[in-house]
């Protein structure tokens, strides 16, 4: 029996079933975000499962820009990313219909499609299912990334994350080039509205199989990690820490010796929980640090963080790192201060619709910050010490005080409140007012 190529914990989805979804989706999603006037979107507002990767993977097949939401969000803040992102078609799961309908209703021109709807099975029917023309150009998908004020940007996928292509040929071409693909079976266990679980729709692209879990748990884990042999898989520091956490004799009862590369990323690992993973795992780490603007500014191996622990690792094109202190000087080699990158390309950070937001966000033209604190060393090793910015980073998800503070505030017994961010074992930080 052939392998199947994307695998949930309820079903498996083999490879010509998979690819016929996804084309019959291609078509259905250029039908629906077809306009003349201007581009429109597709949106995926769902739980972590088998259809909605593949609803991915027919949106990156259409040729249309998709929005990958968070399926926590209420009804209103998914409303504001539809019309902020010009969405006229959503794909929404099991449970997130309701809330999608009811977003919806609140944007003109804004479908719903869900697999959990009875028409489904006939909508999708009524499309081609062989694959449709190969002469649309693969735009970058859209992110909403918080801001300062805890208000959500919209930022498109820069071209080193999101490869842009004019053909679809071209684009399977650069994703076979992505680190997971042709490794073996890759895992999914963190929300696919992040960047880092959104590898695995590229990946799935070039057929790299893929495996889902509804959402993050540690014991699942080690079990797909041996019951599925995963050879891949993104996963940020939290998860590391409540894997380490289980019981020695629950860690040595999974065979995990399949893995070939785990991709950590979302925050920074404490020293201890790294070496102890490496230990482990084996040499198969690689930390990125970086953002979803920009994606990845700067990585290290397991071998190199072994001899410079704590250090994020070396810049990576089309960025180079710089220190600059107070008045924006740049400060010598091993100096802490305020951290920049500089695009080579000119790029920097874009947040659609926001110049003012962009500006904010650079030194000079090109040259930009993700909030932090840090040094250099004289080997080119970035060291991350502290944050300049309001965020907090718990669980790897960027987090703001503002979002905290306006409802607080609204408490008739609060004269005051302020937000901030206290250490946390398990999550790194966590919010406290």
């Amino acid at each position: 029996m052939a392998e199947a190529l994307v695998i949930d914990s309820h079903n498996e989805w083999s490879h010509s079933e998979t690819w016929d979804l996804a084309n019959r989706l291609a078509h259905l999603i250029r039908e629906a975000t077809a306009d003349p006037s201007g581009h429109r979107r597709v949106a995926v507002f769902s739980e972590n499962c088998a259809e909605a990767v593949i609803c991915h993977l027919g949106a990156l097949r259409s040729g249309a820009s998709c929005v990958a939401i968070n399926s926590h969000l209420r009804a209103p803040e998914v409303a504001y990313q539809l019309k902020t992102g010009e969405v006229s078609l959503v794909l929404a799961g099991v449970q997130t219909l309701e809330r999608a309908i009811a977003a919806a209703s609140l944007v003109e021109g804004c479908e719903v499609r869900s697999w959990s709807e009875p028409t489904w099975p006939e909508w999708i029917a009524s499309a081609p299912s062989g694959p449709p023309s190969d002469t649309v150009a693969i735009p970058p998908n859209l992110l909403f990334t918080s801001g300062t004020t805890g208000t959500p940007k919209a930022t498109e996928l820069p071209p080193n994350v999101f490869p842009v292509r004019e053909s679809w040929a071209e684009f399977v071409n650069a994703a076979r080039a992505n680190r997971f693909s042709g490794l073996g079976r890759h895992l999914v266990v963190a929300p696919l509205h992040h960047t880092g679980p959104l590898n695995a729709v590229r990946a799935l692209a070039a057929d790299t199989p893929v495996a889902i879990l509804e959402r993050f748990d540690p014991t699942a884990t080690l079990n797909a990690i041996q019951q599925w042999s995963i050879a891949s898989t993104t996963l940020v520091p939290t998860h590391l820490q409540r894997i380490l956490a289980l019981p020695q004799s629950t860690r040595d009862s999974f065979d995990v010796a399949s893995l070939k590369l785990v991709f950590l990323t979302g925050a920074a690992c404490p020293v201890d929980v790294k070496r102890e993973i490496i230990k482990w795992w084996g040499p198969v780490v690689l930390e990125a640090y970086g953002a979803t603007e920009v994606g990845v500014t700067c990585s290290i191996s397991s071998a190199d963080w072994l001899t410079h622990p704590g250090s994020v690792g070396k810049s990576v094109a089309p960025y180079s790192a710089l220190v600059v202190d107070d008045d924006e000087t740049e400060v010598p080699v091993g100096t802490e201060g305020r951290l920049y990158f500089r695009d080579s390309t000119g790029r920097g950070i874009i947040y659609e619709g926001d110049p003012e937001r962009t500006a904010a966000a650079h030194l000079s033209p090109g040259v930009f910050t993700l909030g932090e604190i840090g040094r250099i060393d004289d080997e080119g090793f970035v060291y991350i010490t502290d944050r300049f910015s309001d965020m907090v980073v718990s669980g790897g998800v960027n987090v703001y005080p503002a979002e905290m503070e306006k409802v607080l505030i609204e408490h008739p017994d609060v004269a005051d409140v302020a937000g901030i961010g206290l250490p946390d074992d398990d999550l790194g930080e966590r919010l406290v007012a």
